[in-house]
């Protein structure tokens, strides 16, 4: 096994909440940890403080996530762990850059760029025996998500304060887990990348700040109506600790319980495979 040198672990969505505690505790146990995160003071401070690598990168743009694959792929010549992080909730629909509902980009298609691209140095880590291991967050909101192929975007939907499209980007997030645990199993003679979705828990951090449900929970509970960062973080860390696998590639856990939950369209297969063509051609990638 890959012991004698530190592991890589990136971490998207590491300048604060469950990210930044994953971050430290990871760094604790002496990984080599990539801090990524869209605002660069806070992404510094937190990379500064754990002893790791501070990258900023907006996944509101995917111009920025093919800059910050650059930087790591540059940097890095094997990424052992990648936790696809960043997210969240966005109570009002607006549009990005590229053309995409911010909730489903941020959620959904950047990590899958963002993946893809890393996918080589993932690939070198099975290779060298390393941990080889792609974790994204999802959420239980996933059952309550509805995929549509014609209207990702949410354009012809009822929007209803963006939790129908906050669920259907975490249930898109579970769908990409199993597709791409499936494809890397295929690698005939060569190890693949195992992948896991993980839901973390409710937990009381910034999640959804601007959601008028959000700071009515808030505002009733004084703050409490949640868990904290350090609960949250308890599952990725689990999921990404070098150890063998906690249960079969492409499992979605309910915290630390595996085979959560999910929207019955999450056991399509069909609905898998599409998505995954899909998604390649909106980020501009080959399938």
């Amino acid at each position: 096994m890959q012991n004698s040198t530190p592991r890589v672990v990136v971490i998207t969505g590491a300048s604060s909440g469950i990210g930044a505690v994953t971050a430290a505790r990871l760094a604790e146990r002496g990984d080599q940890v990539a801090v990524v995160g869209r605002n660069p003071e806070r992404t510094r401070a937190v990379a500064e403080r754990v002893g790791g690598t501070a990258f900023v990168a907006d996944f509101a743009r995917f111009d920025d996530v093919r800059a910050l694959a650059e930087q790591l792929n540059e940097r890095y010549d094997v990424v052992d762990v990648l936790l696809n992080n960043a997210g969240g909730l966005i109570s009002t629909r607006v549009e990005t850059a590229d053309g995409h509902e911010a909730t489903i980009q941020s959620n959904y298609l950047s990590p899958y760029l963002l993946t893809r691209l890393l996918l080589p140095r993932l690939e070198e880590s099975a290779r060298r025996g390393g941990t080889a291991r792609v974790v994204s967050t999802s959420s239980v909101a996933n059952r309550f998500g509805r995929l549509d192929l014609a209207d990702l975007d949410y354009a012809a939907r009822p929007w209803r304060g963006g939790w129908r499209a906050y669920g259907t980007a975490k249930l898109a997030v579970v769908l990409f887990t199993r597709e791409l645990a499936r494809r890397e199993a295929a690698r005939e003679g060569r190890p693949g990348v195992d992948a896991f979705a993980v839901h973390p828990g409710a937990i009381v951090t910034n999640f959804g700040a601007s959601s008028p449900l959000i700071r009515f929970g808030t505002a009733v509970t004084g703050g409490r109506w949640g868990a904290t960062a350090e609960v949250g973080a308890a599952p990725l860390l689990a999921l990404a600790a070098d150890a063998p696998e906690p249960a079969a590639s492409g499992v979605y856990f309910d915290r630390l319980r595996p085979a959560g939950a999910v929207a019955r369209q999450a056991d399509d297969v069909e609905l898998q495979h599409e998505l995954w063509r899909r998604t390649a051609a909106l980020v501009g990638l080959p399938e």
